[in-house]
Parts: structure tokens; sequence; C-alpha cells
């Protein structure tokens, strides 16, 4: 019987408060034709950015990054365009010089929580809750016993546990992800993340680390290399089959005989007759 892999996931939330509303730069927008809908979109591009270290990273599927963003949020590029130009004059939008936009207020108000960690809490509030049953009368107004408590106790200890051991332990690694994340680090120009070091890790629960390092390979000769394209080539390689470094590079190398071939053909002059 094969066993089944448990991913442990990693929830992300943006956690706002009055003082968000009151910054001046968010205040002065309510006076803004349209101001209403940059603060929206804002704010959702702060949401999306979160799985990505408060990143919006440019792709390269389109001309720039508004273009991609306009088609991943479902709106104007003109909205797209004015927000970002209000909110980086503003500060709360840095563009570096790869197009990639870094959102500083999302980290400030970032919330993460492991899935575990979540399912235990939720325990416990389960465990909080009185069953109302027609013929028992409910207990939420005694106090609780020593058992319950030590109950209580125990799961926030787990939680406290989990989380300690996702935020500052650290995982150990197979040789196969050492090797990818050195050959990452290298092309990338910087340290991994830790939500890229665990995309990584999902990348080898599904691909073999030879077909991830070509598929890095050939990001770096396309100039793109970011995980969001790096997982684009492999989910394209999947869907055609091609599960293997030498499947790729057959496949690659008869496109190419194929273009070469039609391009003698059309250099071939017409025909008298």
């Amino acid at each position: 019987m094969a066993k089944t892999k448990t991913k442990t996931k990693v929830y992300f939330w943006l956690k706002f408060d009055k003082k968000f509303f009151d910054n001046l730069f968010i205040k002065r927008l309510k006076s803004v034709n349209g101001g209403y809908a940059m603060t929206v979109i804002y704010i959702r591009l702060m949401l999306e950015s979160l799985e990505t270290d408060c990143i919006l990273y440019y792709e390269g599927y389109f001309d720039n990054l508004i273009q991609e963003l306009a088609l991943k949020l479902d709106v104007s590029e003109d909205d797209i365009s004015m927000t970002m130009s209000y909110f980086t004059k503003c500060g709360l939008i840095q563009i570096d010089t790869d197009g990639n936009a870094k959102f500083p207020q999302a980290e400030a108000l970032l919330e993460q929580e492991t899935n575990w960690a979540q399912y235990k809490r939720k325990d416990r509030k389960v465990g909080q809750i009185p069953t109302n049953l027609d013929n028992v009368q409910p207990v939420s107004n005694q106090c609780p016993t020593e058992k319950e408590i030590e109950k209580e106790i125990e799961l926030e200890k787990e939680v406290e546990e989990e989380e300690k051991t996702t935020t500052t332990t650290a995982p150990i690694f197979s040789q196969e992800f050492i090797n990818l994340y050195q050959s990452f680090e290298q092309e990338i120009g910087r340290p991994l993340s830790a939500i890229q070091q665990q995309e990584l890790g999902y990348m080898l629960d599904d691909f073999n680390a030879d077909l991830i390092y070509e598929a890095l390979k050939e990001a770096v000769n396309q100039g793109k290399v970011n995980f969001a394209y790096i997982k684009a080539i492999l989910t394209r390689w999947k869907q055609d089959n091609l599960l293997t470094v030498d499947l790729v590079r057959n496949s690659k190398a008869n496109r190419n005989k194929k273009a070469e071939e039609d391009t003698l053909t059309s250099n071939f002059p017409p025909l008298p007759f």
C-alpha cells in the first residue's frame, strides 16, 4: 500500500486594525477620484504577495508587471497603473531593477500559521464548546475541571512547539535539495526565502531533481529566473508527458530540427510552373 505524503502548509493573512485606515496616504485617497478602488486594489496586491515574501515578481508572460497584475486581479491596466504609481510615490510599493514589486507594509502586517497549528486551535475550540443534548444540562457556567485545564495547557504546548519548529528549527534537507538550493541560489543571485525553500521542496515531491535543474537552465536561457516561470515549465513538460531530461532534450531537438527544415523549405525559390 502506497504511503500518502502529507505536506505542512503555511497559511498567511494580513492583520489590519484601525491604524491602517488612519495612515495619511490611505486617508488622502478619500478625496481622490477612484481612491476607494485604489485602496482595495492595493490591499489585494498585498494579499497576492503574501506567499512570495511580500514581493510580486514580474514573470515575463506579458510586456510588464502591470499587465500581468491586471489579468491576475481582473481589473483594468489603468487602475493597476494608477494604484502602483500612487503607492510607489508614497514608498509603500518598491519596484526593483527587474520590475518586481515589494510591499513593505505587507511585511509589517503579515501573520502566518501552519495547517497543524490551525487544526489544533480548531480542536481546542471544539473542546471548549459544550454539546447541547436534550437531556443534558449545559455546563458553560461551570468552572473548568483540573483535567480540562491540563488538556488546554497540553494543546497550547503542542501548538507552540509546532509553530516554533516551523519558524525557528532548521529542517533536515536531503542532498538533492541542497544541490538544487545551491543551483537556484547561484542563478537567482541571492539566498532563497523560506517560502521559496518550501516551494522547492514541493517541486521535489512532484518532479525529480534532474528535471527541476533542467527547468532552471531553461528559465536562465529565457532570462526569466523566477519560481512561477520554472513551475510553468515543469507543468508544461508534465502535460506533454516529458518526465525525464532525455525526453525533454529529445523533444527540443525534434522541434529545432523541424524548424530548420521549415526554414530551408521556405528559402527554396518558387517553381516556374
